[in-house]
C-alpha cells in the first residue's frame, strides 16, 4: 500500500512537470510571436505617423500656393488627362502597347 501511494504520488508529479514544461514552452513560442508582431506594427505605425506629417504639409494649401508661384509659366503645364491612370493594370497596358507599336515601326524599317 505504501509503495503504491509512492508510485502514484511520483507518476502524478512527473506528468505534471511535464505538462508544466509543455506549457511553458508554448508560452514562449507564443510570446516570442507576440514581440515580433508588435514590433512590426510599431515601425507600421511610425511609417504612418511620417507619412502622414508629410501628407500634411505638403497638402497644406499655403505650401502648394508658395510652390506654384515659385514655378514659371512656361515650366508649369497641367497633366493631360490622358496621363493619369485609375490603377496599374491600365498603366501597363497602355504601356506594352507602346511596346509592341514601337516593336512594329522597327520591323517596317
Amino acid at each position: 500500500m505504501f509503495k503504491l501511494k509512492i508510485l502514484f504520488s511520483v507518476l502524478i508529479f512527473s506528468l505534471l512537470l511535464i505538462v508544466t514544461s509543455f506549457i511553458k514552452n508554448q508560452t514562449r513560442e507564443i510570446e516570442k510571436e507576440i514581440f515580433y508582431i508588435s514590433k512590426k506594427i510599431h515601425t507600421k505605425e511610425k511609417d504612418l505617423n511620417e507619412s502622414q506629417l508629410d501628407f500634411f504639409y505638403l497638402s497644406s494649401p499655403s505650401i502648394i500656393e508658395k510652390k506654384i508661384e515659385n514655378l514659371d509659366s512656361i515650366q508649369y503645364f497641367p497633366m493631360d488627362y490622358s496621363k493619369i491612370y485609375l490603377n496599374l493594370n491600365s498603366f501597363i497596358s497602355l504601356k506594352n502597347k507602346f511596346v509592341i507599336k514601337k516593336n512594329d515601326n522597327q520591323k517596317k524599317k
